[in-house]
This record gives C-alpha cells, structure tokens and sequence, in this order.
C-alpha cells in the first residue's frame, strides 16, 4: 500500500478533540483520492495517558491519525483502515517500531473505536 499525503495538515484545538481547518487530500496506491473533509473531528492517535505509553506512541502521526479516524467513521472496513494507518505513518515518516507498536494497538485493540466511530459514520454521510 502506498500513501500519499497531497495537501497541508491544518487543524484546530476544540473542547477535547481538533477539527480539520482545511481538507485533509490522501492518494492510496496512486489511484484512489480520499478527502478528509474540513471540519472533521478527531482525536489524534488516543494514546493512553500512561507514562511509557505516551512516551511511546503520543503526540505523534497526527495525518495518519486523522486518516485512520476518518475511515473508521466512512466504515470502509476496519482491516483496510488499520493497514493504510501502517502505510500512512510510514509516508509520514515515522520509525519502523513505532509504526508497528502503533499498528499492533489499533489492530488488537481499535474494535471499540471501529464500532463508536461507525455510530456516527451517518452525520458524515449527510
């Protein structure tokens, strides 16, 4: 999977989350375009605010992040959206243990944020 990232990441701080300033244009395997549409809400990569975990994994691959939630509220499938999350961060630049320690928490752990953000998959649709 190839992923590039073809516009400027602008976001702004709301009351616990950050929404999309200007859109969010993605090209996955340099045919297929997804736009991550201003004013889309997301919470980054939702690291545990533990210590070591934090440490880890927070405050880091916020495209890729944003890209993820995005196709988990479009529900494209929660298999395809963790392996673009993996591809994404590696367009982005992140190091390869981080990538897959990321990677590993979304696929064992991510079905509650599948299932929480497919419950307002319909507003985006609208």
């Amino acid at each position: 999977m190839l992923v590039e990232f073809l516009s400027n990441f602008q976001v702004e701080k709301l009351n616990g989350t950050w929404a999309m300033v200007v859109p969010l244009v993605v090209k996955l395997n340099k045919v297929k375009t997804v736009v991550v549409p201003t004013g889309f809400e997301t919470d980054f990569a939702s690291v545990p605010r533990l210590p070591l975990a934090y440490l880890l994994a927070g405050d880091t691959a916020h495209r890729s992040a944003v890209l993820h939630d995005y196709l988990y509220a479009t529900q494209v499938g929660k298999k395809y959206a963790d392996k673009i999350f993996l591809a994404a961060m590696k367009a982005e630049g992140i190091s390869s243990w981080r990538r897959y320690l990321m990677y590993g928490a979304v696929k064992f752990f991510g079905s509650a944020a599948y299932t929480s953000h497919g419950n307002k998959s319909k507003e985006i649709k609208e």
